[in-house]
């Protein structure tokens, strides 16, 4: 079992202690630290990095924390404490702006949809000011808003339109995934024949092949419908895609800094 090197240790400190504490003292700390949509009126730049620090739940925290152990630990101890966490933070950051362009494109679509199927500006808006977890009840209340509406019918196939424009604008992001996500591109550049195992899958397979793998499931999932649960599967590409070009970069270039 490799040692906990110092920026690590920090690290999970640091993410244990936010996911922890607020808890104990009964506070939430969501809508000032999650990364929020840039309109959302909670949204702040500082969440670029806040974000990484807080989780959703317990499992999230862990799988993180112990991907960042796992495979961060070797690169901490190559690199030194600097540069792994200049790294990190980059991936990290770079995971959030490209998760943030990710959700204005899709964001932007819908809104185009909805507004040439009939829907104005004003009850878009209206619909996304609705807070509720209930697909029922934001239906609901998406039907009274339009029920004024007379170039709407009131089934007219914009329910999942509705529920997907009001996720993409009231649902922040969380957790540390985009920059694990550069942590792992860049242990599998590293270490291309170290073997690892899926969880679902538990014959140990090569980084060169595993990693490609998840990221291609992730990209898969994040342009499809099949994602099972909440996840920012754009935020997990966008890590990769940092964490790859900075890890390439040095090297080929055997960047280093103290």
């Amino acid at each position: 079992m490799p040692r906990l090197t110092q920026a690590i240790k920090h690290l999970i400190i640091i993410n244990v202690i936010l996911f922890f504490a607020p808890q104990l003292l009964n506070m939430d700390l969501t809508n000032l630290f999650a990364l929020h949509y840039p309109a959302n009126e909670h949204f702040g730049f500082w969440q670029y990095i806040t974000h990484m620090f807080m989780h959703g739940g317990p499992a999230h925290l862990l799988f993180n924390m112990y991907g960042l152990w796992a495979f961060g630990t070797p690169l901490e101890q190559m690199w030194g404490r600097n540069k792994f966490l200049f790294f990190y933070f980059s991936a990290g950051i770079g995971a959030g702006l490209i998760y943030t362009l990710a959700n204005y494109y899709q964001f932007n679509g819908i809104y185009e949809q909805l507004i040439s199927s009939g829907i104005t500006s004003d009850e878009v808006s209206k619909i996304l000011d609705i807070s509720t977890y209930s697909t029922k009840e934001f239906i609901n209340q998406c039907n009274i808003i339009l029920s004024n509406n007379s170039t709407l019918t009131p089934y007219q196939g914009l329910g999942d339109n509705l529920i997907e424009i009001n996720n993409l604008f009231n649902s922040p992001a969380v957790g540390a995934s985009g920059a694990v996500y550069g942590v792992l591109v860049a242990f599998g550049l590293t270490y291309p024949n170290a073997k690892l195992a899926l969880i679902f899958f538990p014959v140990p397979i090569a980084a060169k092949y595993f990693i490609p793998l998840i990221i291609l499931s992730d990209l898969f999932f994040g342009m499809t419908s099949y994602s099972i649960g909440n996840i920012a599967h754009f935020a997990h590409v966008g890590g990769a895609i940092i964490g790859f070009i900075i890890a390439w970069y040095w090297k080929k270039n055997q960047f280093r800094f103290h």
